[in-house]
């Protein structure tokens, strides 16, 4: 199935979870991810299903002024 992550589409296996997401860009802790702009916090990515279309953000906190 496609979903886009962090603006860019991905082709992930169908009953994929936000953990496959996470894992097919590589992110490195500190992140937060939202699935269509709801958050889902880091204990339910392996439980939390993706849908065909789904837009996945993963975000790095920035530091600075």
């Amino acid at each position: 199935m496609k979903v886009i992550i962090n603006k860019h589409e991905h082709e992930l296996p169908t009953g994929a979870t936000v953990a496959d997401a996470v894992a097919a860009i590589e992110a490195r802790p500190p992140f937060a991810t939202a699935v269509n702009t709801q958050f889902v916090p880091k204990t339910q990515y392996a439980l939390h299903a993706l849908s065909e279309g789904d837009r996945i953000e993963i975000i790095s906190p920035v530091t600075g002024g």
